[in-house]
């Protein structure tokens, strides 16, 4: 793996170990609003202190504590979507590439064809909206829009393998149509997967901020990067800082997801070694 993307991994290690230790490591409760001087402005009681070193919101909440809380709800959207996602296209995308005919027709040329036809954010909207905010509902709107492409890419890879010659000779041998997906087919079309269900991972975490943000993700009091930046767009011109560490968490993850599947691609990509 190159520089980048062993610097993608390190920060993706990070964030994974502070969604893990959240309660050891955040210095308040994230959904607790600390006393504060009401007397002074505003601009002057939001400000970075000792003892709250990212400040403190509209509500008086650690601003700290919420950014370190709110990676719980990222990693875990970005491991479930992706997770949820790969498999149902893995499934699909094998089946529709392996059998090829009617249900190849009826998986790629229609169903796919169904669900690239709408704008997969407004759809992930629509979803939410008639479900109704939660963390659960989130991950199942994302889900349903984010198979597809796994299940073309696999679908790609299978049309591609089982033209090989080992496939030839191990049905020639009478193996059983499973057995040939399993352990001839799918570990070597496998490899694009990873690659893509990386970068998933930051279009997953991206989406759940842009959700929260319009008051579609993880209902309040739980923390959310998103539903951070929403609540801190009115005090920008006094208390910037409000929008700016949730929006480094957002940039750092979705930048290092990218890092880790530029990285995977030359690793595994046999023509892009040096």
């Amino acid at each position: 793996m190159n520089r980048l993307g062993i610097i993608g991994l390190i920060i993706i290690t990070v964030f994974f170990l502070v969604a893990l230790a959240a309660p050891m490591l955040a210095p308040y409760d994230p959904r607790t609003q600390l006393p504060t001087d009401n007397n002074l402005p505003t601009s002057t009681r939001l400000q970075p202190t000792r003892s709250n070193p990212f400040g403190l919101d509209d509500l008086g909440r650690d601003v700290l504590s919420r950014v370190i809380y709110g990676a719980r709800i990222s990693m875990r959207v970005g491991v479930t979507v992706v997770s949820i996602s790969a498999f149902i296209g893995l499934v699909i995308g094998a089946i529709s590439g392996f059998y090829g005919g009617w249900i190849d027709r009826f998986f790629a040329g229609f169903l796919f064809n169904v669900f690239m036809s709408f704008p997969s954010l407004l759809l992930a909207i629509a979803m939410v909206a008639f479900l109704g905010p939660s963390l659960g509902n989130l991950i199942l709107a994302l889900s349903v829009i984010g198979w597809v492409g796994y299940a073309r890419l696999v679908r790609g890879q299978v049309l591609k393998v089982r033209e090989f010659d080992f496939v030839t000779a191990a049905r020639a041998l009478g193996a059983a149509d499973l057995r040939l997906i399993v352990r001839h087919i799918l570990p070597n079309a496998i490899q694009p997967l990873i690659v893509q269900a990386s970068l998933g991972m930051a279009g997953a975490v991206l989406s759940e901020a842009s959700l929260s943000f319009l008051g579609l993700g993880v209902p309040p009091p739980t923390p959310s990067w998103g539903a951070m930046l929403n609540d801190a767009r009115s005090y920008l011109s006094v208390a910037p800082h409000l929008l700016l560490f949730p929006g480094l968490a957002v940039m750092l993850t979705v930048m290092a997801f990218n890092f880790v599947g530029d990285g995977l691609r030359e690793w595994l990509d046999p023509k892009q070694k040096r």
